[in-house]
């Protein structure tokens, strides 16, 4: 639990709040991020095993007569998203190494906000949701076109939005004579 208190966090520890400073965060080391790296891909690895698990388990064993062409193609589908998204993000890690086997590189971080690993990490982990709840429903795959409006959204909001909405003249603004000499009187005035 957070709380802002003039520039300063309260920080919940089991001993009561203690005050942590804010401003710029450590910088992570190659090692670190290695780890990390892979502790991240060996987590969602797991997440992709256990929902094809569960899918394959609930439709395509226990109501094998149930299943249809489309439990299939969706089940095709769910594993092209893990396996693109899965390779994405382990060729983002994949660390370098020296001729005599130390660290050279830890590859890109993962964990880091605002990254590409952090949209494909979304898609995994919404595609686990609906293919684990759509043993329910085969409706719930309806919510998997999320993923391409946030795609969407993104797109406007980042490139397409400010592309088409700047004003030219803005870009290029002249100053009327009379309010350039009206502000250089009031700065004389100041001084």
């Amino acid at each position: 639990c957070y709380a802002e208190v003039v520039g300063l966090s309260l920080v919940r520890t089991g001993r009561g709040a203690v005050m942590a400073p804010k401003g710029k965060v450590g910088t992570k080391g190659k090692k670190q991020i290695f780890e990390e790296n892979k502790d991240t891909l060996k987590f969602y690895l797991r997440i992709i095993l256990g929902a094809n698990a569960i899918y394959g388990i609930v439709n395509l064993v226990i109501f094998y007569s149930a299943a249809t062409f489309w439990t299939w193609i969706a089940f095709v589908f769910s594993m092209l998203i893990y396996g693109a998204s899965y390779r994405s993000m382990s060729s983002m890690a994949k660390p370098t190494f020296t001729d005599d086997g130390s660290l050279a590189d830890g590859g890109i971080d993962l964990n880091m906000e605002q990254g590409m690993a952090e949209h494909l990490k979304d898609v995994i982990l919404l595609t686990a949701i609906v293919q684990v709840l759509s043993c329910l429903s085969p409706y719930v795959w309806y919510f998997w076109l999320l993923a391409p409006g946030r795609a969407l959204y993104l797109l406007w909001v980042n490139i397409l939005g400010p592309w088409l909405t700047t004003d030219s003249s803005a870009a290029n603004p002249e100053p009327n004579e009379k309010k350039q000499r009206r502000q250089e009187r009031r700065q004389m005035k100041r001084f």
